[in-house]
């Protein structure tokens, strides 16, 4: 077994684990707090899940570790694997009992990612992706729509990013909005080809987008920032300048017309 295909078996492993504890705490009334700076709330479930994840990953590989949960160690910096994981992405559906969270683990290498799974253990749904191998679900091969034209297309994404201050001429393209809580189930609802394209707009967390981002690059869809550019992981700020992927038409569409 090669060590891509044996990554890719560790992150499985570790999310159907930390699924399995996040089960425990879910429409258990878990406590919850606010963190600081307006970032959200964050549970106990959510830092049980990190733990876990922390040191089962590290304790089975010696990469560094990037986490949402966990402060940030900026020796990763010099490391040239890490793992980029959100115990929880969509904490905010987790505590309102919704099924659309998930656990997001990522490997990046030299500031690529490689391998990648998002697993909703609620929903039964495990994303899975290696790099050049493609990406699948529940073990099938998935791929992206096929749409060609940004009339009509089904886009993920909050209300603000369609605001006509983010478009050329204020103009927002003619599309459908739709909605998912968690940043990772969107990016592979776009892999899985249920949803033409997703986009957040505003600077991103680097766990938040990791692991989805390569599904839908291994799905056949187009992944950029904001400005076209590639995503680049393991920054000394973990952010992005936004993200938009899609079906490759749809996502280059979407791109030109932003500000």
């Amino acid at each position: 077994m090669s060590a891509a295909v044996g990554d890719l078996d560790l992150l499985v492993d570790a999310a159907k684990a930390a699924g399995d504890i996040a089960r425990g705490f879910f429409k258990a009334d878990p406590e919850v707090w606010d963190k600081e700076g307006g970032q959200g709330p964050v549970t106990e479930a959510d830092l049980a899940v990190d733990r876990m994840l922390r040191e089962e990953l590290t304790r089975a590989r010696p990469y560094a570790w990037l986490s949402e949960e966990t402060d940030d160690d900026l020796a990763r910096l010099d490391a040239d694997e890490v793992f980029i994981v959100d115990p929880i992405d969509g904490t905010r559906a987790f505590i309102q009992g919704s099924e659309h969270w998930a656990h997001s683990l990522a490997i990046a290498r030299g500031g690529v990612v490689d391998t990648a799974v998002v697993y909703l253990p609620v929903a039964g749904k495990l994303y899975a992706a290696q790099r050049g191998q493609g990406a699948t679900l529940n073990g099938a091969a998935i791929s992206v729509s096929g749409r060609e034209g940004i009339e009509g297309a089904t886009v993920l994404a909050s209300k603000p990013n369609f605001d006509a201050t983010h478009w050329i001429d204020a103009k927002v393209p003619p599309v459908e909005r739709k909605f998912r809580s968690s940043l990772a189930y969107r990016l592979s609802l776009v892999g899985e080809g249920r949803f033409d394209a997703m986009m957040t707009l505003r600077a991103t967390w680097e766990w938040d987008v990791a692991a989805g981002s390569l599904i839908v690059e291994e799905a056949g869809g187009h992944v950029s920032d904001r400005r076209a550019g590639l995503a680049r992981y393991n920054n000394r700020d973990p952010m992005l300048n936004g993200m938009v992927a899609a079906s490759p038409k749809v996502h280059d569409a979407l791109v030109a017309r932003l500000l």
